[in-house]
């Protein structure tokens, strides 16, 4: 199980923690199509993984902005 690790951040903090993690999720949707294109299977499904927890995540941090 992964363990929760109390962090405190300004909203601007987060936001650009989101802006990051915007341009690592594209490179990973990128990475997909790629590999979907190539037939890999394996690395569309590691792609889109990855892809799905970040969005996960931004959202999730988003969400923390918008709570202010």
């Amino acid at each position: 199980m992964t363990k929760a690790i109390p962090l405190s951040l300004t909203s601007d903090e987060i936001e650009m923690l989101v802006d990051a993690l915007e341009a690592d999720l594209e490179g990973y949707v990128e990475a997909a199509k790629e590999a979907r294109g190539n037939g890999n299977r394996e690395d569309v499904t590691t792609f889109t993984e990855a892809a799905t927890r970040i969005q996960t995540l931004m959202t999730k941090l988003q969400d923390l902005v918008e709570e202010e």
